[in-house]
C-alpha cells in the first residue's frame, strides 16, 4: 500500500471532501511556477496551467502586488467597519469605473457573492425601474453555466450534481441554450428583467459562442430593456487576449461581474455599472464585512495596473495562439478537438479515453498542472506572464501524455 504524507492524512481525516484534488501540495511558488518544498528544488518544479482558477493572472508573488501588500500591512489598517471612509476602496471604485466605462462599483469578496448582489441589484432595478409586477421578476439564464455554487447560483445550473440534495431552490429563472440569440428572444416576456450570460462559459469547458452572440444578444437585452450582465469572473481582466471577453465583438455589458484575477490573489469580487442600475440601492438593502476592505483594495489597484501596463492581455493573446495552434500538431488518437481564445484552452477526450482525470494525474508526474472539468475536458489557464519558452518546455510534456495508452 503506498504512503501518503501527513497533509494528505489531514486532509483526509479533518478537511471536508467537497473538492478532489491532485496530491501535489504546493509550498512555495514564483511566476508559472510551482513547488512542493521551500528550497525549490528541481525535482520538485511544477508549471502552474490553472492559476487558481485564473485568480493569478499576473502569476505568483508578483514584486508589485508583494509591495502593495506589505505598504497596506504596515498601515495596520487591513479591514476596517464600514461605518467609515476607506482611501483604497475610493481610488479602486474609481479606476474600476474607468476601466470598465462605467460610473459606480460594488465591492464584495468572491464571484458567487457578486453574482448574488448582481442579481440582487437586477431585480430591484426590474421593480423601482421596469415596474415589473411584484414578486414576478425573472432572469435569463444559459444552460451549462457556472455562476459559482451558493444556494441560488445553483438553483438555475443545469448541471445535477451542482443541485442534487439542495432542494427547494430560489425561483425565478429561465434557462436557455448557449450561444441562442432566438432563444434569448423567445424567452423574454414583460417580466424579464435581466440576461446574466458568460461571454465563454469555462467551466463549461472553454466553449466559445458563435461569432456575433454577444452583440445581437445586447441588441436584444436593448430592444426590450432587459439589463445585460456579463458574468467576467473568470474570463476577464486578460485571460482571452483581451480585457474582457466582450471586447472581442466590441460589446460594453449593462453590468459587469468581476472577481479572481480582481485581487491578485486576495479575495475581491465587483458589480460595476452605471447609476441608472446601482443607485436602487440604499444604505442598508446590501452589504459585506470585508467587501473591498482596505488591504485587499490596495493591492487590486496594483493588480489592475499590472494588467494594463504588461500588457497582460496582449501577452495573452499572442501565447495563446501560439500555445493552442502547437497543441493543435499533436496527433492523440484520445483528444476530440482543441480549443481557446487567449490562455484559456480547453482539450476536450473522446469518452473512451478514460476520462480527462487521468491525463491530468499524468500530467502532474510530468511536472504540469492542469484540472478537469466535466469528466472529459482538461482546462489550461496558466498566468497571463507565461512565456514562449516555457510553453516549449510544456509540449514536449503534454504530448507525452496525450499520446499514452
Amino acid at each position: 500500500m503506498p504512503q501518503i504524507s501527513e497533509i494528505e492524512y489531514l486532509m483526509d481525516k479533518y478537511a471536508a471532501k467537497n473538492y478532489h484534488p491532485l496530491p501535489i501540495n504546493i509550498t512555495s511558488a514564483q511566476g508559472v511556477w510551482v513547488w512542493t518544498d521551500n528550497e525549490q528544488k528541481e525535482e520538485s518544479k511544477y508549471l502552474d496551467c490553472l492559476a487558481a482558477y485564473s485568480a493569478l493572472n499576473q502569476g505568483y508573488n508578483h514584486p508589485r502586488l508583494i509591495n502593495a501588500a506589505m505598504r497596506q500591512l504596515s498601515t495596520g489598517v487591513t479591514v476596517t467597519s464600514r461605518a467609515f471612509l476607506s482611501a483604497p476602496m475610493a481610488h479602486l471604485s474609481k479606476l474600476l469605473a474607468e476601466i470598465c466605462k462605467k460610473e459606480k462599483v460594488l465591492l464584495m469578496n468572491t464571484g458567487v457573492e457578486a453574482i448574488e448582489s448582481a442579481i440582487k441589484l437586477t431585480r430591484k432595478w426590474g421593480y423601482q425601474k421596469k415596474k415589473v409586477a411584484a414578486n414576478q421578476a425573472n432572469i435569463i439564464v444559459c444552460a451549462n453555466n457556472f455562476h459559482g455554487r451558493t444556494l441560488t447560483a445553483i438553483s438555475f445550473s443545469s448541471e445535477s450534481q451542482y443541485r442534487d440534495g439542495f432542494a427547494p431552490y430560489t425561483p425565478g429563472f429561465k434557462l436557455i441554450p448557449y450561444g441562442d440569440v432566438q432563444a434569448l428572444e423567445q424567452a423574454i416576456d414583460d417580466n424579464t428583467v435581466a440576461f446574466l450570460v458568460e461571454p465563454i462559459q469555462g467551466e463549461a469547458g472553454i466553449i466559445i459562442p458563435p461569432e456575433g452572440y454577444l452583440k445581437k444578444s445586447k441588441e436584444i437585452c436593448e430592444r426590450h430593456n432587459v439589463v445585460f450582465v456579463a458574468d467576467c469572473i473568470q474570463c476577464g481582466l486578460g485571460r482571452t487576449g483581451k480585457l474582457f471577453a466582450c471586447d472581442w465583438e466590441n460589446v460594453i455589458p449593462d453590468v459587469y461581474v468581476l472577481g479572481k484575477a480582481l485581487g491578485g490573489g486576495f479575495p475581491l469580487s465587483a458589480v460595476v455599472c452605471d447609476s441608472k442600475i446601482m443607485d436602487v440601492f440604499q444604505p442598508g438593502d446590501h452589504g459585506s464585512t470585508f467587501g473591498g476592505n482596505p488591504f485587499c483594495a490596495a493591492v487590486a489597484i496594483e493588480a489592475l495596473k499590472v494588467i494594463l501596463e504588461e500588457q497582460l492581455p496582449e501577452n495573452s493573446d499572442k501565447m495563446g495562439q501560439y500555445f493552442l495552434n502547437e497543441l493543435k500538431k499533436i496527433k492523440s488518437p484520445h483528444v476530440k478537438e482543441y480549443r481557446g481564445r487567449g490562455l484559456w484552452i480547453g482539450i476536450e477526450l473522446y469518452p473512451e479515453a478514460g476520462g480527462a482525470r487521468r491525463f491530468c494525474e499524468a500530467l502532474a508526474k510530468e511536472h504540469i498542472l492542469c484540472k478537469e472539468t466535466h469528466q472529459n475536458i482538461i482546462r489550461i489557464a496558466p498566468p497571463l506572464i507565461i512565456t514562449k519558452e516555457e510553453i516549449d518546455w510544456a509540449l514536449p510534456r503534454f504530448k507525452k501524455v496525450l499520446q499514452m495508452e
